[in-house]
């Protein structure tokens, strides 16, 4: 049976937004931050405004934080480590796999359990089951607090490392933050040519639709280590992005991004895979087996 106390260690707005998730659920909120006068709203509704993160840690077996970073829990959670004893600790904190680890151990350590998360949703997606938060660290202890968990969004675990919640957050950032970045991009471009953002929206969101195909389409190819120019070469797709490059550069755009790109592509040609698929600039890119001796 899950625990129906929790508390919140951090009250930005996603630290609000699980709060008021959780004590619309009828949960024993205990709420803690910097500054208290953050938990107005919260206590208002009902939460316990703790006075020291000790307090906090206190309150219940499960403590939330969402922090800027791991340095930002070690801030707030070392002075109060006498308190970490028996604790679970959802840190749903943005960082790297290998800090995430690292937290992780500085908290067993101390005789207390992490559970990495990487939340996929920006607040207002918090109390949406559709919504998806990736988990990661002891699964017994994942599978015991599940419904806790899933008061603020779906829980996909996956697996006993705890860097493997922040590794899949952080690789769907890399694609978000990347194409959110070209679709700017595109913007400045347009803008430059007369053309508005409203006027270019559903064609943006039309190419952006597509992309899921070319994924599915080029997935098991790319697990077979296959890549084929039976579809594309990335010769010519190294015209393309130099017609897209001149066409930036007359419109007097910064020609970093799709120069970035473009450089990634003439890589890949100078590797010899000008007749293979795009999809050769994966072996360009990836992270090659060190040589044995």
């Amino acid at each position: 049976m899950s625990v129906r106390k929790v508390a919140v260690i951090g009250l930005g707005p996603m630290g609000r937004a699980m709060a008021r998730a959780f004590l619309g659920r009828g949960y024993e909120v205990t709420v803690w931050n910097r500054t208290p006068e953050k938990a107005g709203e919260l206590v208002a509704g009902g939460a316990i405004l703790a006075g020291t993160v000790g307090d906090a840690l206190a309150a219940g077996e499960v403590a939330v934080l969402s922090l800027t970073d791991y340095d930002a829990m070690y801030a707030i959670l070392e002075p109060a480590a006498a308190h970490l004893d028996g604790k679970v600790i959802v840190n749903l904190s943005s960082d790297t796999p290998d800090r995430s680890r690292k937290g992780a151990e500085w908290l067993a350590a101390h005789g207390a359990r992490q559970l990495t998360g990487g939340v996929q949703v920006p607040p207002s997606g918090i109390g949406d089951p559709a919504s998806s938060t990736f988990y990661s660290g002891p699964r017994e202890v994942f599978e015991r607090h599940r419904p806790t968990l899933e008061v603020l969004t779906g829980a996909d675990y996956r697996g006993e490392d705890p860097g493997l919640a922040a590794l899949y957050y952080q690789l769907q950032m890399d694609i978000f933050w990347t194409s959110m970045l070209s679709w700017l991009h595109a913007l400045a471009t347009a803008d430059a040519n007369g053309i508005t953002a409203a006027e270019f929206l559903p064609y943006a969101a039309r190419t952006a639709a597509s992309v899921p195909g070319f994924m599915e389409f080029y997935t098991p190819r790319i697990d077979a280590g296959e890549h084929p120019g039976d579809v594309d070469r990335l010769a010519m797709g190294v015209a393309s992005v130099e017609h897209v490059t001149h066409t930036v550069h007359a419109a007097g755009v910064d020609v970093a991004l799709p120069g970035a790109v473009l450089e990634i592509f003439r890589r890949g040609v100078a590797a010899g895979h000008a007749d293979s698929s795009f999809t050769s600039l994966f072996e360009v890119m990836r992270k090659l087996p060190e040589r044995a001796g």
